[in-house]
């Protein structure tokens, strides 16, 4: 069912100097800052070349990486995204096999414009787990 890693993401709590260190220390290609208030957070994607580093950052008071980073204020690795071919074709299929989908179940469009799930890391490993549709 998933495809391939889209992405992993790192939470943290300066997005400019987590930039930096990708940019001038790793001399990686990366992307502007963007704001996603939709979800939460500001976004800076890490291009590599055979997959993405997203790194987030709160925004907002409810944002949902804050809980996160009180716990882990270094940051850290934050979620894992797959790709899928049919995101409510895969959620139907791990709904009936007894994964729980956060929030409402619905697709939500994600930073990449495309429709994403969030699925409960106790279901998945301990790992929060992004199924992004390609």
């Amino acid at each position: 069912m998933i495809g391939r890693l889209n992405h992993v993401a790192i939470a943290v709590s300066d997005i400019e100097a987590a930039t930096a260190v990708y940019r001038d220390t790793l001399g990686a290609e990366v992307s502007a800052k963007e704001a996603q208030p939709d979800h939460g957070v500001s976004t800076v994607f890490i291009n590599l070349p055979n997959t993405k580093i997203e790194l987030l950052e709160p925004l907002g008071e409810n944002s949902p990486i804050a809980k996160f980073l009180e716990k882990n204020p270094s940051g850290g690795i934050h979620h894992v995204c797959y790709e899928v071919d049919d995101i409510k074709a895969a959620r139907d299929k791990l709904v009936a096999d007894g994964a729980r989908v956060l929030g409402d179940g619905e697709p939500k469009i994600g930073a990449h414009g495309k429709p994403v799930l969030f699925l409960h890391p106790k279901d998945f490993l301990g790992t929060l787990t992004e199924l992004e549709e390609a």
